[in-house]
């Protein structure tokens, strides 16, 4: 039986930034993989002033109980004062790959 996966998504000020927390996360086993996105336009509130800036996206596929070590780490590696980590539930995929995230993840 698969457990839960998550998706988790989180946006990094550049890609080199991305691609460094990305590999540490993958290394550590938080995640089976992350896809990176780049760049992204984002627009958005930050302290009472409207915002715009290219950004960089990474999407990490992992398991729903890694998460609190996964979100610490990815907190503690991030730039950003306050980063955007959000997850979302998996609710149905190909099952052998679903297999694969949680073996890649397994510690």
């Amino acid at each position: 039986m698969v457990e839960q996966i998550l998706i988790a998504f989180c946006t990094f000020p550049d890609l080199n930034t991305a691609r460094k927390v990305a590999n540490e996360i993958i290394d550590l086993r938080l995640a089976a993989c992350g896809n990176i996105l780049s760049p992204i336009h984002s627009i958005y509130r930050w302290k009472g002033k409207l915002e715009s800036s290219e950004e960089t996206l990474v999407m990490f596929k992992l398991e729903a109980k890694r998460y609190a070590d996964f979100e610490a780490k990815l907190r503690s590696l991030h730039p950003y004062e306050v980063p955007e980590i959000i997850s979302i539930k998996v609710e149905s995929g190909l099952p052998d790959y679903l297999q694969w995230v949680a073996e890649s993840c397994a510690t």
